[in-house]
């Protein structure tokens, strides 16, 4: 072959990889700031159950916008300085951005920052919309993602993801039996409530987990100039005079600060899943430092997630949105009349009292009995987005993160719409605020499972991978109960209720309504906050250890093989202190559900029936034989204890903490009826005296274990040895 030839067929080859490098698409990003305070005062305020008004700003209220475009797909976001906003604002806007922008509305994702400080977009309990105020968003928010979509260049992505503990807490605290709240009918069934107070001891412990990922989506042009930070934390809000955009804006010009960057950079924060989180730790004394100072160091740990970026030249968009219908829980006759009757003696006025609010509510729900939600999902890369027009609790934005095909997932709450709070369905029992049916929390129990459904699909769908599976990791506890070979084996980190899972396949069990899940379980700790990984711990390895909070309910379970000698192993953390009732509360019962006489095993932390039995474990067998055994060692209150009982024939011993002497150790008549008998677990067979707290890692033996098998299992836990010689030494 020539030469010439050959520099033919080279200079061909690279006009065509210059070709093909030219109709390559090119990753682009924009984004905009648009001004949406009002330009009229005074403003109605909602967000708290009365109306309130404000007459000036105090921070300034922006819609920060950003358009991703890979080439073939362009994405719009706007996060919204305000408390919530309908879903009939929403799509005007979008529709109002689409005809200009060209990105279809169903690629367009809306949300409010949730502060309480800013006009009404909407009605809300006491609170009416603001008309004027309201009708001004929608061509503002679409101004920006207008804009945002003019200003695209190239540029590179990338997200990132630091866990933040030190600024969201579970607000939502379960209340003890005698401490109980009434509901706005006046029907005391408030077992659980926002806002406990600090270190109250009318409250055992939160009644859910927090998630504390701080997760950071961010562009920059290919020079690594910063365009624009899209950060999302489940915090509800921080408190601000009206009008203001809340910590959300200052979190935004502190992070701008913190990079340098120019005046066309834009930051924003997006709510997360945070229906029952606050800044507030209640398990702690009060500690207010103010929303700019708050805003400052969130900032600074997202500051942290965006130095560990990995920059991508360019990445796969995709979004897709669907819509589901679900019912309100509707008010009864007699209750309806009497909203009515409110509704007619009010003209119009606004209520100012929570009866007024909740009897109008039930009106509200009767005229509108179901609900059209928007759910959406956002690939961004191996990044995925879940949107949810809610406020949503923490587990259930842990459940989609937990089982999402992405690598990385962040949930959006109160996007595309305003539907109210969806706690989990084991929640409801448990009532308080957030269960009150209006129409800030009027959704049917099973609403939650249904959108967990279909956000989960619609990330398989953008991901075009299926969703995981919950999995539970087993640490070197875990794995020397299943080496032991229990009969069954209950580790109580269930997500979903109201199976608890048998971790020998056997004997699943069932949750009854009064039990919390997804709880800090069994570590170091002190019960009310998670210890985190990395560190592994022995019960899950790498990841939390979680468990169940009883508050009223018991853990029903059927082992009809298990004769007269068998072993019972838990650990428990009492959250009623030992002088609250005659008894704490019974942990574990065998025998015939709901007799009276209660036959059978029981076994318990003593109250105040008797001095001598107050803070100890009991053995009881029941009203007929009427035989109590006492244990030596006073429960400290909120604090983990690893328990075993050995029930063979009369014979009774209990271990508690790996001591190898028992806790008690005595005979007591079997008064358990001939035939299976079912087990309970946080509560007795005739539901008296149920157990308040937590408990974990329940499991169950055929046989009768010994002191070596207690001491085994309680050092395979991993405790420090300061840590056990303090619970030996109790």
């Amino acid at each position: 072959m020539s030469l010439l030839p050959r520099v033919c067929v080279l200079a061909a080859l690279l006009i065509s990889s210059h070709a093909v490098a030219a109709d390559a698409p090119v990753f682009r990003a924009g984004a905009s700031v648009v001004d949406i305070s009002p330009e009229k005062f005074p403003v109605i305020v909602n967000a708290m159950f009365e109306e309130r008004s404000a007459d000036k700003v105090v921070d300034r209220l922006e819609a920060r916008c950003l358009v991703l475009d890979d080439g073939a797909t362009r994405i719009g976001f706007a996060i919204v300085d305000t408390c919530m906003m309908p879903r009939d604002l929403l799509d005007r806007a979008k529709e109002l951005a689409s005809k200009e922008s060209g990105i279809p509305v169903e690629r367009m994702l809306i949300s409010a920052t949730h502060t309480h400080s800013a006009p009404a977009a909407m009605g809300c309990l006491g609170s009416r919309a603001d008309p004027e105020y309201a009708a001004s968003l929608p061509p503002k928010i679409a101004k920006g993602i207008i804009d945002a979509a003019k200003r695209l260049e190239a540029a590179r992505v990338g997200w990132a993801i630091v866990e933040d503990w030190e600024h969201t807490f579970n607000r939502r605290w379960i209340r003890r039996p005698d401490r109980m709240l009434n509901d706005p009918f006046g029907v005391r069934n408030v077992r659980a409530n926002m806002h406990p107070g600090h270190e109250s001891k009318d409250a055992t412990g939160p009644s859910g987990p927090v998630d504390p990922a701080l997760s950071v989506l961010a562009v920059q042009t290919r020079e690594g100039k910063p365009l624009a930070l899209l950060a999302n934390y489940s915090q509800h809000y921080y408190g601000s005079p009206l009008l203001s955009s809340d910590y959300y804006g200052r979190f935004a010009k502190h992070i701008a600060e913190g990079l340098g960057a120019d005046e066309r950079f834009v930051a924003m924060m997006s709510q997360g899943t945070s229906g029952d989180l606050m800044w507030m730790d209640y398990s702690a004394p009060r500690k207010e430092i103010g929303y700019d100072a708050y805003a400052k160091e969130v900032a600074g740990r997202a500051l942290e997630a965006y130095r560990k970026i990995e920059w991508k030249e360019s990445v796969p968009l995709a979004a897709a949105e669907r819509k589901i219908t679900l019912g309100f829980r509707l008010p009864d006759e007699k209750r309806l009349a009497a909203g009515r009757a409110v509704m007619e003696k009010l003209k119009g006025v606004p209520p100012r009292n929570q009866p007024e609010i909740y009897a109008l509510e039930s009106v509200y729900l009767h005229e509108r009995p179901t609900a059209e939600l928007k759910l959406q999902a956002i690939r961004i890369g191996e990044l995925g987005i879940a949107a949810m027009p809610n406020e949503v609790y923490a587990l259930t934005g842990l459940k989609i993160k937990a089982q999402s095909p992405f690598a990385s997932t962040f949930n959006i709450e109160l996007a595309n719409g305003a539907e109210g709070y969806i706690p989990p369905p084991e929640q409801h029992p448990l009532g308080g605020y957030t269960t009150w049916p209006a129409r800030t929390a009027g959704l049917v129990p099973e609403a939650e499972p249904k959108i967990v459904e279909t956000v989960l699909s619609l990330l398989a769908e953008v991901a075009e991978k299926p969703a995981r599976a919950l999995v539970d990791e087993h640490g070197g506890y875990a794995r020397a109960v299943l080496e032991a070979k229990p009969v069954a084996y209950w580790r109580l980190n269930d997500a979903v209720s109201p199976m608890a899972h048998d971790a020998v396949g056997k004997h699943h069990a069932a949750f009854e309504n009064g039990v919390a899940l997804w709880l800090p379980g069994a570590d170091a700790g002190k019960g009310i906050k998670a210890v985190p990984p990395p560190v592994p711990n022995a019960f899950s390895g790498a990841q939390i250890n979680r468990a169940a909070h009883f508050a009223g309910g018991r853990l029903h379970a059927e082992v009809p093989e298990l004769k007269e000698t068998y072993s019972v192993e838990l650990w428990l953390w009492n959250g009623l202190p030992n002088d609250a009732r005659d008894v704490s509360g019974y942990v574990f019962s065998r025998g015939p559900e709901g007799d009276k006489q209660n036959p059978g095993d029981h076994l318990g932390i003593g109250g105040t029936w008797k001095p001598e039995l107050t803070g100890k474990l009991i053995f009881f067998n029941g009203n007929a034989r009427h035989e109590v055994l006492v244990g030596r060692t006073t429960i400290a209150w909120r604090e983990w204890h690893h328990v075993l009982l050995v029930r063979d024939g009369k014979k009774v011993t209990v271990f508690l903490n790996g001591n190898p002497e028992p806790e008690i150790a005595g005979e007591c008549d079997v008064t358990v009826p001939a035939g299976p008998q079912p087990f309970f677990f946080g509560g007795r067979s005739d539901n008296l005296f149920n157990f308040e707290g937590k408990l974990d890692e329940v499991a169950i033996y055929d046989r009768a274990l010994t002191a070596a098998d207690a001491i085994a299992h309680y050092r395979s836990a991993g405790l420090q040895p300061a840590q056990q010689a303090s619970l030996l030494a109790r």
